[in-house]
């Protein structure tokens, strides 16, 4: 019988406001892109400083040393644009670095394993991280402030620390194994070897992450490209050099983030730009199609919707797992981040960025105070694949951030964190918003599947009995709880506009603590 523990309703409001929000996992990095919409900045300035400001108070998640895509609707056009800073393996990487040594890891993916999980945790893991050239693509192309205003909030967070409240003592306690693996980390995360806690009824104590606030300072003053030319990229590869990794300036230095177009498709009446390329956004555009044949009906999902959600989701990661080389473990903790802007002139904004795993290579780089991502963990180490191991590459990643237009304005933004079940809940919930006109509040706060490949699809026990029967009929069930820990399902955010009204609304993922949308007239 399955472990069913919970016994609560949860919920999390709808913020609506006439100018900008900014919805995210963690509401502390939102309120540092609503202070810059506040002081007049657009949706791409505030996705800039949030995205910096989520290294300095969500940093197992993305930060510096990750990677991600940015999803641009400037109102006026009649385009979506993305910036790709995905990761990039190191020229010198060499796959017979990365022997298989037979069984399976028990991290994330199901990839064969490899000797000493070079792959997984450690300096071998790291990918050229694009995270900074494309907040500064972005802020270059599309925004209105300079680098040093949109830094400002992350770099005041840094100098702040940490609040050590219970969910950072939670995340931190279940990777203190792997965090105690590199010394430059342990120092940090585990203040005389334990995760850190506020005792019980003490002032709220806090952690520092040392290093990052100069880090961030001087990035702040040398500009973007000193993070892969000047003494910030000087330092990264001291660094990993003396930890024994084999990224150089050579690879910092050749690095670029690019604009380029979204994976573009019709459904019913609005124009969906998803993520292009080695994301889940072919693999969304596929079930989407799939979907148009389907005639939904109800102001919500019935037993017949799921089950067509179900269908294409399992054939369309069937199709992906053959063809592009994916194979994660969905029960595995991810560590990325979501967030989506709007601003008082209907700009919108979809970020997807991450470091991978949680807490990513487990590496924190002694000079800049910086964690790096795991990115090499996710090629298949399995040689003559699509997705194989090897240098100068880009990998397979499952990002589906997607920005919803209709009669030519842009009406919603949309993505999540959580791996594998980032696509399938994105899938849903786009749904719901067009095919059945659901609110962002009614959307969010109904119960979802996960049909992320594998032979079983994940069910939320609060689905219907008429919704589990129907799909029991095709599949095999696995009920998961949606709840704080683990996350049995993505953690998804959105906001929408009313062009009528010229009403902006944003809500983040219901279950997680630290998540909320916060609108530039809150701050």
């Amino acid at each position: 019988m399955a472990h069913i523990t919970q016994n609560w309703t949860v919920s999390k409001p709808v913020v609506r406001s006439r100018r900008g929000v900014v919805a995210t996992q963690n509401r502390v990095a939102g309120e540092a892109g609503a202070q810059i919409l506040a002081s007049g900045g657009n949706a791409v300035d505030a996705a800039v400083a949030t995205g910096f400001a989520l290294a300095a108070c969500e940093p197992w998640n993305s930060g510096m040393g990750g990677i991600g895509y940015m999803l641009i609707a400037m109102a006026g056009s009649d385009r979506v644009q993305v910036v790709d800073f995905s990761p990039v393996s190191p020229r010198s990487l060499d796959p017979a670095d990365f022997p298989l040594i037979g069984g399976e890891t028990r991290e994330l993916f199901t990839w064969p394993a490899v000797l000493e999980d070079r792959n997984v945790h450690g300096p071998m893991s790291i990918a050229v991280p694009g995270h900074v050239d494309g907040m500064g693509l972005a802020l270059e192309t599309f925004g209105t402030k300079s680098w040093r205003e949109v830094l400002s909030p992350a770099i005041q967070l840094a100098e702040r620390g940490m609040a050590v409240d219970w969910y950072l003592t939670l995340k931190v306690a279940t990777s203190a194994r792997e965090l105690s693996r590199y010394p430059s980390t342990s120092t940090v995360w585990l203040p005389d070897g334990f995760p850190p806690v506020t005792p019980a009824g003490a002032a709220m104590e806090r952690l520092m992450l040392t290093g990052l606030a100069d880090t961030m300072k001087h990035l702040a003053k040398a500009g973007r490209r000193d993070f892969y030319e000047g003494r910030i990229a000087r330092d990264i590869v001291a660094d990993l050099k003396a930890l024994g990794g084999i990224i150089d300036a050579e690879d910092l230095a050749r690095y670029r983030a690019r604009v380029v177009d979204p994976t573009a498709i019709a459904y019913r009446d609005h124009a969906l730009a998803l993520a292009p390329r080695l994301t889940a956004g072919p693999s969304m555009a596929r079930t989407l199609g799939g979907l148009a044949a389907h005639r939904f009906s109800g102001k919500a999902p019935d037993a017949a919707a799921f089950v067509a959600y179900a269908r294409e989701l399992q054939a369309a990661f069937d199709e992906r797992l053959r063809t592009m080389g994916d194979d994660p473990d969905p029960s595995e903790p991810t560590c990325t981040t979501h967030f989506n802007v709007v601003d008082r002139d209907g700009n919108m904004v979809a970020v997807t960025q991450t470091l991978l795993s949680v807490f990513g290579s487990r590496v924190v780089l002694p000079s800049t105070g910086m964690l790096m991502n795991n990115g090499i963990f996710w090629f298949d180490p399995r040689p003559g694949l699509p997705n194989s191991l090897g240098p100068n590459k880009r990998p397979l990643t499952n990002m589906c951030p997607v920005i919803a237009r209709q009669d030519g304005k842009t009406r919603f933004a949309v993505g999540g964190s959580g791996g594998r079940k980032i696509f399938p809940a994105v899938l849903q919930l786009t749904s719901m918003l067009i095919d059945h006109g659901m609110s962002l509040e009614e959307a969010w706060h109904t119960a979802r599947i996960d049909a992320s490949g594998g032979e079983t699809v994940g069910i939320d026990p609060r689905l219907s009995a008429a919704v589990r029967a129907a799909l029991a009929r095709e599949f095999t069930l696995n009920e998961t709880e949606l709840v704080v820990y683990p996350t049995n399902f993505a953690c998804p955010s959105a906001v929408m506009r009313d062009w009528a009204t010229g009403e902006n609304c944003g809500i983040a993922d219901v279950m997680s603590p630290w998540s909320g949308a916060v609108s530039e007239d809150m701050v």
